[in-house]
């Protein structure tokens, strides 16, 4: 392998599939002109066949918008999108209680609300990144106030509908990780002192209690004081939400300046993750497995998922330069054959989501309420950076 070549073409690679065919796809097909904010439920072809609005993607691609700005392309199309749906956010997003709704309307009337706070979590990245973008300190602000509610909403009991009875004292992997990014994302916007210090607390609370060294796994629920559950709920791994951790771990390792500890624990998560998830027999990263090797009860266990994939091309590339040892690059090389084998549409713009086992697709919708203009494209401006670092390091 020639590292300068292949790096070089993916880069090259990465920027076309963004520029030419991810973004348009949704800027065209998506962005609702008269209401502001986005559609996401597009099917193969980019036709609208339900304008429900999933509050999580009016975030997710304003986020999207502003990183591409910031880093691909100063383009004012990218900006005033990414304006309209943090506009529609502001205007349609918030309940009166400050959180946010799951699911509105085209013209914004709510439909349902969830226990979680990720819906929260976007919209502050969003706005941190546009804050960046636009040079209006005013949504730095807004993300870091939408941060201190939600530390709030999670630390205070009873704030939050708990998701189980109170025999079983239980916490999800997701929150914790969430946490650590959405803190990193703002603090590039918004320098203080509470967004390390929650980027350390659910750094230690990651490794400490949901890495499990006996399983060789990071595990997606445990007990409250960390300890194992033995059931099918507290054995189940997400192998590609581990994966995206231990790449979040590796961005704050490198704002480190390479500290030792991040990459190591950093390495152990997306090796572990990766070995646990990838299918010997067809490739690709499954859903869902047990750490037990019980079936998993999920009906999607071992479907291949657009996301998984592309975070496991991030974060291969990332150990790369956080290691420089060669068998990342070659990871990166397998995942990213196999993805690019599978997920395109090539007669038609966008990625196909939800393949079965063996690679065939289930449905060729290109959005939905999940899946949106998120994951793919972060992966092509996060591998345009990662491969323009590693060619000048």
């Amino acid at each position: 392998m020639n590292k300068t070549e292949y790096l070089k073409n993916w880069r090259e690679k990465y920027r076309k599939d963004l520029t030419e065919n991810i973004l348009p796809f949704w800027l065209n097909h998506g962005i609702d002109r008269e209401n502001g904010g986005v559609y996401t439920c597009l099917d193969r072809e980019g036709v609208i066949y339900d304008t429900t609005k999933s509050v999580w993607f009016q975030g997710r691609f304003a986020y999207i918008l502003a990183l591409a700005y910031n880093q691909i392309e100063a383009k004012e199309e990218y900006l005033a999108a990414s304006k309209s749906c943090i506009d529609f956010i502001e205007n349609f997003c918030f309940d009166t209680d400050g959180r946010m709704f799951f699911e509105i309307t085209a013209d914004g009337k709510p439909l349902r609300k969830r226990r979680y706070i990720f819906s929260e979590s976007f919209a502050a990245i969003a706005m941190s990144e546009y804050a960046l973008a636009s040079g209006d300190n005013t949504y730095a602000q807004k993300a870091f106030d939408l941060f201190k509610k939600m530390q709030y909403w999670l630390e205070t009991p009873g704030e939050l509908e708990s998701k189980f009875t109170e025999n079983l004292k239980a916490k999800g992997h997701s929150i914790t990780m969430i946490m650590l990014n959405l803190a990193a994302q703002i603090r590039k916007a918004y320098p203080h002192k509470d967004l390390d210090e929650q980027i350390q607390k659910s750094y230690q609370e990651i490794t400490t209690d949901f890495m499990k060294p006996e399983f060789k796994a990071v595990l997606e629920t445990v007990g409250e004081d960390g300890s194992f559950i033995d059931t099918m709920m507290g054995r189940l791994i997400n192998p590609g939400h581990a994966i995206e951790t231990g790449w979040f771990i590796l961005e704050e390792a490198k704002f480190r300046n390479g500290d030792k500890d991040y990459i190591e624990n950093a390495e152990k998560i997306i090796n572990w993750s990766f070995d646990w998830g990838w299918d010997k027999d067809f490739g690709g990263i499954l859903n869902f497995v047990d750490c037990k090797n019980y079936p998993a009860q999920d009906y999607a266990h071992d479907m291949k998922f657009w996301w998984p994939q592309t975070e496991a091309i991030i974060a291969y590339l990332y150990l790369y330069l956080a290691t420089g040892k060669d068998e990342y690059l070659e990871k990166h090389q397998q995942i990213s054959d196999w993805t690019y084998q599978h997920f395109p549409d090539r007669n038609h713009p966008e990625w196909f989501g939800y393949l079965h086992r063996d690679g065939s697709v289930s449905q060729p919708a290109k959005g939905n309420l999940f899946k949106g203009p998120f994951h793919i494209p972060r992966m092509m401006i996060k591998g345009v950076e990662l491969c323009d670092l590693i060619l000048k390091s």
